[in-house]
């Protein structure tokens, strides 16, 4: 099959700036480069971010500059038509503000990747199949891409995870992706206007990134954006009262449905649980009448952690992406097979082992608080050791203290901003550990979980936070946690001493 990208026609001539040089940024000028004709820029606060542009002779201009005032005035001052800003620029930071009150139009990646999507010969588009929410996007995202995967389709997981989409858009290659699984954060979705679906999800709402977008009615807005413009179905966990109202505020093609996803049995239009099989009756043939089997509890259990239940929140992951499957005609089969071999990415309720007959978790991709309750009300009442802290991006943690006080037997707060947790925690009666901010917090954190061994307790990385302030990214938390863990001899272990009075309860 033969692709072109009509898109690119509209480039011819114009002015284009990039800000910021990170992997997105670097691809929407690779992209820019080889499609269009486009006059293009580059902009960064690093030096060495723009170093490998200087004498490429097709960038019109390669400048960087640490003071955002001096880079901005400068960019002002090449004119651009439109700028492709960073995800890493906050919305309510100086480079915005300046953007907006020169109304210059203030593209993202994805924006850039709507436009200069390929098209094949019969003038049909792959169709996208878009993933938001505060937790859960990018398992269900890997979930989708699984699936499509399966049926033939050529897909990865794109967006917010692995490369970025506008790489994978262009192609037009034999192989190029008939469908995309595509992840999409707030700050993507804040820069994003034209993108029109052919069905969304937003899993869950809660508070995170209001320090990006400056309050939660700005960070709703961008969530909201997913369901703009659907062609086919926006889909929306029935019962998560702000994703619903996004759905009813959504400007929408003709013809496109709501579609629920319950955890029960599911109405006519709905995705649901009948005894332990999913189910659709919003796009089976009589959904009046039956329901079309897609996979059973069974088909995903191997995603539970060892000897545990398997968690609520992967059951609702594996069914919206099933859903947004079935959204563009995907049969059962290839779904149940998919689900059937997937496995959960790293440090997504990794379970190491056990040692000092404790069990031990990594799950350092929670990084908000909604993600964090997720992870901790999978575990036993009263038998979790919480490692807890980070960058708080804005939110406030007095909710999920009251949450999974019951659960909690002791919190481990790391972090270089620990204040916001010994409120919260104290409130709750929740007993806590600060790690003094160090070389090697991950392993003092470890150590401390050590003093606290228990038969049956749980010793759960869930930091409800962002890394940034003492790892390079959540993935580098996770892996200095399982390094701590592994660094326990068994001899050590031997010689710890079991501290008095600190039972723990029965499991209920």
């Amino acid at each position: 099959m033969k692709y072109s990208i009509p898109g690119s026609a509209a480039f011819s001539g114009k002015r284009i700036a990039v800000l910021g040089l990170g992997v997105s940024g670097r691809a929407c000028v690779a992209a820019l480069l080889s499609v269009t004709e486009a006059v293009v820029s580059v902009w960064d606060a690093k030096e060495s971010a723009v170093s490998a542009y200087l004498d490429d002779p097709q960038i019109d201009m390669a400048i960087s500059a640490a003071k955002p005032e001096v880079l901005m005035q400068m960019l002002l001052g090449w004119q651009p038509e439109i700028v492709i800003i960073a995800p890493g620029f906050a919305q309510l930071g100086y480079e915005w503000t300046v953007l907006r009150e020169a109304g210059l139009p203030v593209w993202s990646e994805i924006e850039l990747a709507w436009q200069l999507r390929a098209v094949a010969e019969d003038q049909t588009y792959a169709p996208w199949l878009c993933v938001t929410g505060t937790n859960g996007k990018t398992t269900t995202t890997s979930m989708l891409a699984a699936i499509l995967r399966a049926a033939g389709c050529g897909t990865v997981a794109t967006g917010n995870i692995g490369e970025p989409l506008i790489t994978q858009a262009i192609r037009t290659d034999a192989d190029a992706p008939q469908a995309f699984a595509i992840e999409l954060s707030s700050f993507q979705l804040a820069a994003t206007y034209s993108m029109s679906p052919a069905a969304s999800v937003c899993l869950n709402f809660a508070d995170d990134h209001l320090e990006w977008h400056g309050n939660r009615e700005q960070y709703w807005q961008a969530k909201a954006k997913v369901y703009e413009h659907v062609q086919t179905a926006c889909l929306y966990p029935v019962g998560e009262q702000q994703v619903q109202q996004m759905v009813d505020a959504a400007d929408v093609a003709d013809g496109a449905r709501a579609v629920g996803l319950v955890i029960g049995t599911p109405s006519v239009g709905e995705f649901g649980l009948v005894d332990d099989i999913i189910v659709d009756r919003a796009f089976c043939r009589n959904r009046f009448a039956s329901a079309q089997e897609l996979f059973t509890l069974a088909d995903i259990a191997h995603l539970a952690p060892q000897d545990a239940p398997l968690p609520l929140h992967l059951l609702k992951d594996a069914i919206a992406a099933a859903a947004l499957a079935r959204a563009v005609g995907i049969a059962p089969d290839f779904i149940r097979q998919a689900l059937r071999d997937f496995t959960l990415g790293r440090h997504r309720i990794e379970h190491l082992g056990e040692f000092a007959q404790m069990r031990w978790i990594d799950d350092s991709k929670a990084t908000n608080a909604h993600a964090a309750k997720s992870a901790i009300m999978a575990q036993p009442d009263g038998k979790v050791i919480w490692i807890a802290g980070g960058v708080a991006k804005g939110a406030n943690f007095a909710e999920l203290a009251a949450a999974v006080k019951d659960r909690v037997f002791h919190t481990i707060v790391i972090g270089t901003d620990q204040e916001p947790w010994e409120s919260v925690l104290s409130k709750n009666e929740i007993p806590y550990t600060l790690i003094p901010d160090g070389q090697e917090p991950m392993k003092d954190a470890v150590q401390a979980a050590l003093e606290l061994a228990q038969p049956g307790a749980v010793v759960l990385l869930a930091p409800a936070c962002a890394s940034f302030d003492q790892f390079s990214s959540y993935a580098d938390r996770g892996e200095k946690f399982q390094a701590a863990v592994r660094a326990i001899s068994a001899s050590a272990l031997a010689e710890l001493p079991h501290r008095d009075g600190m039972q723990l309860q029965e499991d209920a």
